[in-house]
This record gives structure tokens, sequence and C-alpha cells, in this order.
């Protein structure tokens, strides 16, 4: 139940940065909510259709569809000047959604029978899939293609979830692991400003 918990609270949270950006590009309503739910729940559609788990999550349980409704909505109404909001708020929460995110891929991927990297990069597709739709359709440049550690603390997450596992830790602590290792890799890169190195061709 916590688990669920925190995913609910990271569909909300990362519904949230798809409002955040289409305030931005000052969309209309519609293309609010669009942006809102391909950032919450495209990573897990797309997780969910490679791996054949359908009909995909959210239309067996159909709460995540009304977790983005109602952030969505309320979002357009409340948050009408993000820089009200203390910098760190969203940042540190979507870095927990995140987290959770991951794990709930890599244990999604491994139950349905995938080997342990196939699980690795379910767990990131899950944690950075909606991220991408939603960058693409704003015409921006992902952020997991850019410097930032956002996609490599997924990485590093799912491999410590899949490796605890694979020496027989417990499930619920494999997963806790895992969530720690994302969940402390993001905060660090968020406090400190890690980025990974550039790659550039020299201009001639």
């Amino acid at each position: 139940m916590l688990i669920y918990a925190l995913d609910m609270f990271g569909t909300a949270i990362f519904a949230i940065s798809g409002v955040l950006l289409a305030g931005r590009l000052r969309m209309d309503p519609f293309g609010v909510m669009v942006l809102a739910s391909v950032t919450a729940i495209g990573g897990g559609t797309i997780r969910d259709m490679a791996l054949g788990a359908t009909p995909v999550f959210w239309i067996t349980d159909t709460n995540y569809i009304w977790v983005v409704l109602v952030t969505g909505i309320l979002s357009m109404m409340l948050v009408r000047n993000p820089k009200r909001i203390p910098w760190y708020v969203l940042p540190v929460s979507d870095a927990i959604g995140l987290a959770v995110f991951v794990a709930i891929g890599v244990e999604k991927a491994l139950a349905f029978g995938a080997a342990p990297l196939i699980a690795v990069i379910m767990g990131v597709m899950t944690g950075c899939g909606g991220g991408i739709i939603r960058d693409v359709l704003a015409r921006e440049i992902p952020m997991v293609l850019r410097t930032e550690v956002y996609a490599t603390a997924c990485i590093a997450g799912g491999m410590v979830h899949t490796i605890a596992l694979a020496v027989d830790v417990p499930t619920n602590v494999a997963s806790v692991a895992g969530i720690i290792t994302t969940l402390t890799i993001r905060l660090a890169a968020i406090k400190w400003h890690l980025s990974l190195p550039i790659f550039a061709l020299k201009q001639s």
C-alpha cells in the first residue's frame, strides 16, 4: 500500500510538471491535460505495451486517470504563479516519484519474465518515458538527453534493484534499495548541480 500511495503521489507530481510546461507554452486546457497525462502515465504505458501487459495499467486501475484529471484541473486553477512555490518542492517531489516509478517498472518487467537487463531498461522507461513524450510534444530536447543526471539515476537504481534480487535479497528490501539509490543520486544532482560531461564535435 505504501508503494501504491507513492505511485499515486508520483503520478500527481509528474502531471503537475506537464501542466507547468503547458502553461509556459500558453496551451489551451485540452493541451494542458494532454501534457499532464503523457507525462504522468506515458512511461508506464510504453512499458506495458513493450511487455505485452495489456490492457495497460491505467485501463485496469482508473485511479491513475482520476489522479491525472484532478491534479490537472486543480493545477490550472491554483498554480498561477509557480515562482511562489519554493524552488526545491517540485524537483524533490519529482525525484521521489521517479524513484518509485523505476522500482515499479523493474518489478513489473521481472514479473513478466524479462531478463535483468530488460528489467532495468523498463524501469528507466517507466521513470523517464513520460517526460520524453512531454518534451517532444513541446518541441524541446528531452531532459534525459541533456547533461542532467536523471536517467543515470534511474539506471543505477534499477541495477541495484536487480542485483539485490539476484543475490536472493527479499523482494521488498531489493525494491527499497533501488528506490533509495535512485532517490539519493537524483537529490545529490539537484543539490550540487551535478551533470554529465558534454559530448561536442569541434566546429570546422
